[in-house]
């Protein structure tokens, strides 16, 4: 089970949304300076946004990364990949023992 996340949703779009908009009022601010600025504002600690903002930047296709409906696809796949190899695990044992208890009753 994931740790329960420290901001709400809303706060966090709000914020991302506050440092693009800075940044896009001032083209030559860094995302450091914009972070430093509106994570204040916001009571938001400034790694935290920067990190919100880098993942909105690779949702948008601005950044090269790996989207976040990707990362949930994967862990989906994952997930999956987990339970079929759990499954044909149970069945391979499950195989192996009525192959054991069959052959001695087929001998003539």
């Amino acid at each position: 089970m994931p740790a329960p996340r420290k901001y709400p949703q809303e706060l966090r779009e709000r914020s991302v949304r506050l440092v693009m908009e800075v940044r896009a009022g001032e083209p030559g601010l860094s995302l450091n300076a914009a972070v430093n600025r509106i994570g204040h504002r916001v009571g938001v600690n400034r790694d935290t946004l920067r990190g919100w903002c880098r993942q909105a930047e690779v949702d948008a296709g601005i950044r090269p990364g790996v989207t976040t409906a990707d990362v949930a696809t994967i862990k989906a796949l994952e997930r999956e990949v987990r339970e079929l190899k759990r499954a044909n695990e149970i069945l391979l044992a499950a195989s192996s023992f009525f192959a054991r208890e069959l052959v001695p009753r087929l001998s003539f």
